[in-house]
């Protein structure tokens, strides 16, 4: 059964806040802050992240992580995949010589729901979730700003 770990969960959290701020650059020690990541954990997952081709890093001033790819592009599998084993096998709480070898464990396709489960919210659930949604202003928000306006 796969659910992931902390550091993949991490790895969420920092790619969420960097798809929240695109296209803007971001840095490290914000992401650990608002995120409550260590920043050296932070540095590290931006630069594996970077590595895999889901972030450009520029250094410097006004430098900082950006995404590489849309943030629609990017699946929570895709993630999660660089930091766990995300394979189909499910481990038996009996023991490796139960399922498979043996009729299956009382627990085998209930923990086959949860890993399919698992595995299709990560592979449907892409980081534009993560991304505000801009709508045009309403009647009531369009009436306050022209009420606002000084008349002639």
């Amino acid at each position: 059964m796969f659910i992931y770990g902390k550091t993949a969960t991490n790895a969420i959290a920092v790619m969420s806040y960097v798809a929240a701020a695109a296209p803007q650059r971001v840095g490290s020690a914000v992401i650990a802050k608002t995120r409550n990541i260590s920043q050296v954990l932070t540095a590290k997952l931006l630069t594996q992240l970077a590595s895999a081709g889901f972030l450009s890093g520029q250094p410097g001033p006004g430098g900082g992580y950006t995404l590489l790819k849309k943030a629609g592009e990017i699946r929570l599998i895709d993630i999660v995949g660089l930091f766990e084993q995300i394979d189909d096998s499910s481990r038996c709480p009996f023991g490796s010589e139960w399922c498979g070898k043996q009729e299956p464990c009382p627990l085998h396709d209930t923990i086959n729901k949860m890993t399919e489960r698992n595995r299709r919210f990560l592979e449907q659930t892409r980081l534009s979730v993560f991304q505000k949604k801009t709508a045009a202003p309403g009647p009531a928000q369009s009436r306050a700003k022209t009420a606002a306006k000084p008349g002639k």
